[in-house]
C-alpha cells in the first residue's frame, strides 16, 4: 500500500507533504512524494488535503458502546478494540477501577487471554483502584478502598501476564513510599486520587513515581501557598502528566496553561472514557456505581463527575478547534507521549520504517476518514 501526497506528522513533529510507503503490515519507507517507484498491485490512498497521523494511544479509559473494561470478558474487550479502532485509536491500555483482588484478577486474565485479533490493539493496563485515598476516591467505590499491598500487586500483575503498564496510588497512604521503591522499575507508578500536599508528593517522586493521574481531577489544588502535587510535578523533570480535554473536566484556559508549564513533551491526553461512550443519553454504570449521562456530562447521584464520554479522537479535535492548540502538539500528547510512557514507541507512536502500520487519515476539520490498522484500511 501507498498513502500519497498526504501532510504527514514527522517524528520532528511537523507536518510535511509525503508518501507513506506500507508492506504488510508495518511501514516500509516515507518518502518525498514521488520519491519510490510503485508496483501494479500495489493499493493506492490519495492523502491529498489530508493530514496522516500515528494511530492514537489511550492509557487511561474504562469503556465504551455499553461495555467496560471491568466486566472481564472477551466479549467487552472485543467491542470496545472495535469501537476504539473505528475512531482512530489504535492501541489501548485500559484502565481498572476500585475491586477486590478477585475481581481484578479474572479482569486482568480476560485481558491476557485477548489475542488482538480485531481493533485496537490491547498493550496495557492502567490499574487505577485500588490503592487511593477515600477522601478523594471520586467515582471509585468506597468498599473496595485499601492501602497499597505489595504482594498483592505482584499476583495481580503475574495473572495479566505482566501487562499491567501503570499503576495509581494515594501516596500519603500507609506503605504507599514502600510500594514505590519497591515496584517501580517494573510498572510506571502514577499518583493518583490523593490529598497529598507539595512535600509528601515530592517524597513520592524521590521514590520513584514518575506520573500524575488525569491532573488536577481527585487532588488538592494549586495555590500560591499550598502547591500540592500539581507543583511537585512541575517540579520533577520527567514526571508525565495525564489530561483530560473533553471540554467537560478542565477548562480551556487550564489546559493551555498546563502545557506551558509543562512542556508539551510531558503532557498526555487520555480520554477516560466510561461505558456511555458512543451511546445515547441514560443510566449507566462505572465501577459498581450507577451513573447518569447527559450530553457529554458522566456523574454519580451526587453530582460527581463520573468519567468522560468523549473518545480520545473527538478529544484531539475538541483541543484544536475549541481550545486553541495546534493539532501538531495535540498528536504528540496522544499518540507519541503515550506510546513513549507505557514502554510501547519502538512499535507504535510514530510514522517510522519498521513500525507499525497504524496510522489515521483526518480531513482539515480533524474528522477521521481512514484508518490503516495493521497495514489494511480498517473496516468493521
Amino acid at each position: 500500500m501507498k498513502i500519497c501526497n498526504a501532510l504527514v506528522y514527522t517524528e520532528e513533529g511537523t507536518f510535511l507533504q509525503q508518501d507513506v510507503w506500507i508492506q504488510g503490515d508495518t511501514i516500509r519507507a516515507v518518502t518525498a512524494v514521488g520519491g519510490l517507484a510503485g508496483t501494479d498491485d500495489e493499493v493506492t490512498v490519495d492523502g491529498t488535503g489530508m493530514y496522516l497521523i500515528p494511530g492514537l494511544t489511550d492509557i487511561h479509559f474504562h469503556g465504551c458502546v455499553g461495555y467496560d473494561f471491568c466486566d472481564g470478558t472477551e466479549e467487552a474487550i472485543d467491542a470496545i478494540a472495535r469501537f476504539e479502532a473505528r475512531n482512530g485509536v489504535t492501541t489501548i491500555c485500559p484502565a481498572t477501577m476500585t475491586y477486590p483482588e478477585e475481581t481484578l484478577a479474572r479482569i486482568f486474565k480476560s485481558a491476557r487471554a485477548h489475542e488482538n485479533k480485531k481493533g485496537a490493539a490491547l498493550v496495557g493496563i492502567n490499574m487505577e483502584g485500588p490503592f487511593i485515598s477515600m477522601n478523594k476516591k471520586g467515582a471509585q467505590n468506597p468498599a473496595y478502598v485499601q492501602k497499597p499491598d505489595i504482594e498483592m500487586f505482584q499476583r495481580l500483575q503475574q495473572e495479566a501476564g505482566g501487562l499491567v503498564k501503570l499503576v495509581d496510588l494515594a501516596p500519603e497512604t500507609e506503605g504507599a513510599m514502600e510500594f514505590i521503591s519497591a515496584v517501580h522499575g517494573g510498572v510506571v507508578c502514577s499518583l493518583a486520587h490523593t490529598e497529598a500536599d507539595y512535600d509528601t508528593s515530592m517524597r513520592a517522586f524521590a521514590c520513584g513515581a514518575s506520573h500524575v493521574t488525569h491532573l488536577f481531577n481527585a487532588m488538592q489544588p494549586y495555590t500560591h501557598r499550598k502547591p500540592g502535587l500539581i507543583g511537585a510535578a512541575a517540579d520533577t523533570p520527567g514526571c508525565k502528566v495525564e489530561l483530560i480535554c473533553d471540554g467537560v473536566h478542565i477548562h480551556p484556559a487550564v489546559v493551555r496553561a498546563t502545557i506551558r508549564m509543562f512542556g508539551a513533551e510531558r503532557v498526555i491526553m487520555i480520554s477516560d472514557s466510561m461505558m456511555a461512550t458512543g451511546m445515547e443519553d441514560g443510566l449507566y454504570s462505572l465501577g459498581g456505581q450507577a451513573v447518569e449521562v447527559r450530553g457529554n456530562l458522566a456523574t454519580l447521584a451526587d453530582g460527581t463527575i463520573a468519567g468522560s464520554v468523549t473518545n480520545l479522537m473527538k478529544s484531539v479535535k475538541i483541543v484544536v478547534e475549541e481550545m486553541g492548540i495546534p493539532l501538531e502538539t495535540a498528536v504528540r500528547m496522544a499518540a507519541v507521549n503515550p506510546a513513549k510512557e507505557i514502554g510501547i514507541y519502538d512499535r507504535y507512536g510514530s510514522i517510522s520504517p519498521g513500525k507499525a502500520a497504524n496510522l489515521v487519515l483526518l480531513d482539515q476539520n480533524i474528522n477521521v476518514m481512514t484508518v490503516i490498522l495493521n497495514g489494511e484500511e480498517y473496516r468493521d
